[in-house]
């Protein structure tokens, strides 16, 4: 018996040790790649793509495709696929300008009818796929299609502009200096107490806990960079409020995939939905929940997205979910279903957004752009299935 307990717990720890490592690894190589990136882009644009409110832009335009991500990684940690939050954006964000533009409703009011539109498409996808068994694929592929009919239809195929003032405040406005960095200060606070928590309660259970050195590494990195980047933007203009909600709904879609019943649900659906369904996990609701999530997250980018443009679009969010889709992989999130990371979706977000921003300032054609975003995308998923074994 005694053999036994101490070969589980040689096992338990080596698989620990596997996960952390590849962890590890995985964050490696996302900081290298955005380092290259970064670098690259800065040489061949005279050090124009590190300036104060070129940084500010590309935070603002990471928001988009973070929160698009951050849904769309629920969505594929459960072993499904969401090809329809490109046109579900422009149709919500085209809905948000009508209601705002046309019908000069109060903006409190059009926030709460547009969420409430994408939490309602979200329901329509997650029906369909959930309980009538139709692949999300399909699903979804004909939402694209129907969402992106229905905007053209309703904006009779014109731009609707221009929004008021009040909805620019969603995309268009920064947070004061101060409070930005209150904020920020604040944040780092909560973390450093939720991390010393976790590891005295690690230590009272026995469990593994990294050396106090790594620990106070990783805190001193964590909080150099969060601060450096609010210094950054208050030399500009201020924390841009896309990025407050973006990093509000990581630490959130964070919290719900690691500290949560529905998220601990929504990895063993993706690993193996057969067993999840044997162990009493109620399969088709937890689906239906991931998809109405994704609807109301899709619906604050949709806000931020006409906010920022100032208007609602016909062809607003094209091909917005090839980004998400693409910014979940490069983040480490398997389309096999079951492995995935929210702050991973987020990273390969501000990869994509370094990389479309960077190609927008040498003046790349808007073809070529297409193509290193289609090769990244594949060789990001390619990455995945070389390693799907070994996981």
């Amino acid at each position: 018996m005694e053999t036994i307990k101490t070969a589980t717990s040689n096992t338990a720890k080596t698989s620990l040790k596997d996960k952390l490592t590849g962890a590890k690894l995985q964050l490696i190589v996302m900081a290298a790649a955005i380092i290259i990136i970064m670098l690259f882009f800065s040489i061949m644009t005279d050090w124009a793509y590190l300036s104060p409110r070129n940084i500010s832009n590309l935070f603002r335009q990471t928001a988009i495709t973070g929160i698009l991500a951050i849904g769309m990684v629920f969505v594929i940690i459960s072993g499904e696929i969401d090809l329809s939050v490109g046109s579900m954006m422009g149709l919500l964000g085209g809905a948000a300008a009508i209601l705002d533009v046309w019908f000069g409703l109060p903006l409190p009011l059009t926030i709460v009818l547009t969420l409430g539109a994408g939490f309602l498409l979200g329901l329509w996808n997650g029906w369909w796929v959930a309980y009538r068994k139709v692949p999300s694929f399909i699903v979804t592929l004909a939402g694209m299609l129907a969402f992106r009919g229905i905007l053209i239809g309703i904006t009779d195929g014109t731009t609707v502009a221009p929004t008021s003032q009040e909805m620019g405040i969603i995309g268009q406005s920064y947070l004061p200096n101060m409070l930005g960095m209150m904020i920020g200060l604040g944040g780092l606070a909560m973390y450093f107490a939720w991390q010393q928590k976790r590891r005295v309660t690690r230590k009272q259970y026995g469990l593994p806990i990294p050396s106090a050195t790594a620990n106070l590494t990783k805190h001193a990195a964590i909080g150099v960079a969060v601060l450096a980047i609010i210094f950054i933007l208050n030399d500009y203009r201020g924390v841009p409020t896309p990025v407050l909600l973006l990093a509000t709904l990581l630490i959130a879609g964070t919290f719900i995939a690691n500290k949560t019943q529905f998220g601990r649900r929504i990895y063993a659906i993706g690993g193996n939905l057969e067993a999840s369904r044997l162990s009493g996990i109620n399969v088709e609701r937890t689906k239906l929940s991931v998809y109405a999530m994704n609807g109301l997250l899709v619906a604050i980018a949709a806000l931020i997205l006409s906010s920022r443009l100032g208007a609602g679009s016909p062809s607003a969010g094209n091909i917005a979910e090839l980004d998400a889709i693409a910014a979940c992989v490069i983040g480490g999130t398997s389309m096999a279903g079951g492995v995935g990371t929210v702050i991973g979706a987020v990273i390969g977000a501000f990869i994509m957004a370094s990389l479309d921003n960077g190609m927008s300032m040498m003046d790349v054609p808007t073809f070529w752009q297409y193509v290193v975003k289609g090769g990244i995308l594949l060789l990001a998923v390619w990455m995945d299935s070389a390693t799907k074994a070994n996981r």
